[in-house]
């Protein structure tokens, strides 16, 4: 498969292939007033386990859901019961918003296949397929992790890109918080955003809870003037819709890409962090 992307009608054949492995990546912002854990207790697909994003994570820092160390994640990963040669499908509640968090993670980490469900939860109840009640335990297993250091960056090198413009940095968060015109969900943030960066709204990516077509996805970042052949360093509030930017980047032919980790509540909320608004 040549997208990281499969259908329902492609999960429900293989639910039972012995070497896939099913996650609901579920998370909303506080706003939502969702709880995701509650929602996939309540049903899920058949197999599906839960990858809490908050908690597979390095709980060292204040930041929210920062990527944990590669022994921690194969750690946490293997309790989970997930290796990194099996074939990871991720799915959310929404359609597509937390899934690509999980998936760049997986892909960062090294796993081998690493796959969303399109259109997510909502498609797969769409269609009237059978939904498990409860917690799903699988038996604990070895992942290997492999880290890329390619996929991700720290303040220092943002800020240092953004000096020297070696890199493009494109924003996910609504042209609101962008502009510093609405206040940030997260208390003690400044508004605006890194000098330099372009704004492209995560909700501008999707259409009933499936990206867009390619062509569209283009176009976007052709009126953003964002060069798919540099390197591109994405960014959000917490760095979860800045995984679905990469994604749409990627699939767009953007062949250097990179999550700001920390995102915004890192950056607004340090005071050596230049601000443009």
């Amino acid at each position: 498969m040549n997208t990281p992307f499969v259908t329902t009608d492609w999960l429900a054949q293989h639910l039972s292939d012995p070497n896939l492995v099913v996650l609901d990546g579920s998370w909303h912002m506080p706003a939502a007033n969702r709880d995701p854990r509650a929602e996939y207790l309540a049903g899920h697909i058949p197999g599906a386990v839960f990858f809490d994003i908050d908690a597979v994570a390095d709980t060292s820092t204040d930041l929210p859901h920062m990527l944990p160390s590669p022994n921690d994640f194969a750690r946490m990963a293997g309790a989970l019961g997930i290796g990194e040669e099996m074939t990871i499908v991720v799915y959310d509640e929404v359609g597509l918003f937390s899934a690509p968090r999980v998936w760049w993670t997986f892909k960062t980490m090294g796993a081998r296949d690493v796959r969303i469900l399109e259109g997510g939860g909502p498609k797969w109840r769409a269609k009237r397929r059978s939904i498990a009640t409860g917690q799903v335990s699988r038996a604990a297993t070895t992942f290997r992790a492999s880290f890329d250091p390619a996929r991700v960056v720290n303040f220092d090198t943002v800020r240092a890109r953004s000096k020297d413009h070696g890199a493009q940095i494109a924003d996910a968060r609504a042209p609101g918080r962008f502009t510093a015109q609405v206040p940030e969900p997260r208390a003690g943030l400044r508004g605006g955003h890194i000098p330099g960066s372009v704004n492209v709204p995560v909700g501008s990516l999707t259409v009933d809870g499936k990206l867009r077509p390619l062509a569209e996805l283009q176009a976007l970042f052709a009126e953003q003037r964002l060069d798919l052949s540099k390197p591109i360093i994405t960014s959000c509030g917490s760095g979860l819709t800045a995984a679905s930017l990469a994604l749409a980047l990627e699939l767009s032919g953007a062949s250097q890409v990179a999550v700001y980790d920390g995102s915004w509540t890192e950056w607004g909320g340090r005071k050596d962090a230049e601000v443009e608004v």
